[in-house]
């Protein structure tokens, strides 16, 4: 009698945290159909980081057609920079997000608790010391990118109003990576989308109504990061969940931050090793003139459609294969790697195409100017054809971070992304001293990515025994 009451008590507590993981929007995929639960998993990823392109593409389509082809140029020229100095923030979320997917996959709830309070101080932290430094030293980075002057007030106004609200940027971006471990990737578009109709009118108010120019851009977008940030931070306040928040215990609890920056660290050092790359090529895009700047951060934006997706499916294989590892599935692991591989190379070859069919109509979405026009379709011509090699790349990468393996990625993606783009500029465009030598420098260093990562995934020992 005994025992069909325990076997009750079991089906009742398990009735509970099922309908309690529904309600807090937590997943594990350690069970069930792998394409559906990644699918399922990628598809508000996908459609929250397109959402988040947008309202900095209406940004520019905004300044392109209501201020002038400068102040589309100013607000171009500035992407490498906030990517350069968001890329370390971005590794420790990454790093945060793996510790906390193999312990949600391990089911040890206390060390979640733990992770997540630990990865909002380091958030935190981050976040002050980018946005001092970003608000204090933003001209200086643009003359050392020999940013041309006709732009450089504009630019350097502009990132200095953007860099006073990196602090929300970090924070959220903090908090999605905690939702993504525990597979709730809904919470973060919700957010995104909130975010993107709070700029797209503000910048309608402020830069359309107002005439504010540039300035009125970087405010738009420093106030929808703010209602994306208080947005997840009361949802983590309020949600009965293991990633649940409480305000007075954020802290930095040292063998958990030891965790996450051991993870998080390489992930770091690549993303702003390789925006630094970045830096140098929107340098020597920079010596060819304004026009050129403006034509190159149009495309920038197209290709953020691009290339934002396939991230997502990278972040959404890193979550899979954090949990499943944890869990100790390592079959589960590998057809996880390859159902996203197969998700990736579709998507990015039918983007291309599209891209590459509609390329006059949609740079010209920014301006009416032929010779920006012109440098923004030369640059599709490059990118469009290759993105699967981007995919493939990026999916290998995020399936063998997700094991905790993050320094492996981070060498073969620093040498392909990084070292070799700065060889490649310092060597090869000297001969070739056109915008074209440039830009094929991107599809180059991406075939070789793919294969040193190929060979990586396929001889490497990334998946070590669980013990």
């Amino acid at each position: 009698m005994s025992i069909i009451f325990m076997d009750e008590e079991r089906k009742f507590n398990l009735s509970v945290d099922i309908k309690e993981k529904r309600k807090s929007g937590t997943v594990l995929m350690t069970e069930g159909s792998i394409w559906k639960k990644l699918l399922i998993f990628s598809v508000p990823l996908i459609l929250g980081n397109l959402l988040q392109q947008l309202y900095s593409t209406v940004d520019s389509i905004i300044v392109g057609n209501c201020v002038g082809k400068e102040a589309l140029a100013a607000v171009g020229s500035t992407g490498s920079i906030v990517s350069l100095l968001i890329a370390f923030s971005q590794g420790a979320s990454v790093g945060a997000g793996v510790i906390i997917s193999q312990y949600m996959g391990a089911k040890r709830k206390d060390d979640v608790k733990r992770a997540v309070h630990t990865a909002m101080a380091i958030a935190v932290i981050i976040g002050l010391m980018l946005t001092v430094m970003g608000v204090f030293m933003s001209r200086l980075f643009l003359v050392w990118m020999q940013t041309p002057d006709n732009i450089l007030d504009g630019a350097s106004l502009y990132l200095q109003i953007y860099c006073g609200g990196l602090l929300f940027n970090v924070l959220y971006n903090m908090c999605a990576g905690i939702f993504n471990a525990a597979g709730n990737s809904k919470r973060p578009l919700l957010y995104l989308g909130a975010a993107s109709v709070v700029n797209i009118a503000l910048d309608l108010i402020l830069i359309q109504g107002f005439g504010m120019g540039v300035e009125g851009a970087a405010i738009a977008t420093d106030a929808s990061q703010l209602v994306s940030c208080v947005m997840a931070i009361i949802y983590m306040v309020k949600v009965n969940a293991d990633y649940k928040l409480f305000i007075r215990q954020i802290k930095v609890h040292r063998d958990m931050a030891i965790r996450i920056i051991k993870v998080g660290l390489p992930t770091g050092i690549q993303n702003m090793v390789i925006s630094f790359s970045n830096v140098l090529v929107q340098a020597s895009v920079n010596s060819f003139g304004s026009d050129a700047v403006a034509g190159f951060g149009a495309y920038l934006k197209v290709d953020g459609f691009n290339i934002l997706p396939v991230l997502s499916i990278s972040m959404a294989v890193t979550t899979f294969v954090g949990q499943n590892y944890g869990a100790n599935k390592p079959e589960r692991v590998k057809k996880g790697m390859w159902t996203a591989l197969g998700m990736g190379v579709v998507y990015t070859v039918i983007t291309g195409v599209l891209l590459l069919v509609f390329a006059d109509p949609i740079i010209r979405l920014f301006t009416n100017d032929d010779a920006v026009a012109a440098c923004g379709e030369t640059a599709m011509k490059y990118f469009c054809p290759f993105y699967f090699l981007l995919a493939i790349m990026n999916v290998l990468a995020g399936a063998v971070r997700g094991t905790g393996k993050s320094i492996p990625p981070m060498l073969i993606l620093l040498f392909a992304m990084c070292i070799f783009r700065i060889f490649w500029i310092w060597l090869v465009v000297p001969l070739f001293p056109t915008i074209d030598g440039v830009y094929l420098l991107y599809p180059v260093s991406w075939v070789i990515g793919v294969v040193l990562m190929a060979l990586y995934t396929w001889k490497g020992k990334w998946m070590p025994k669980i013990e």
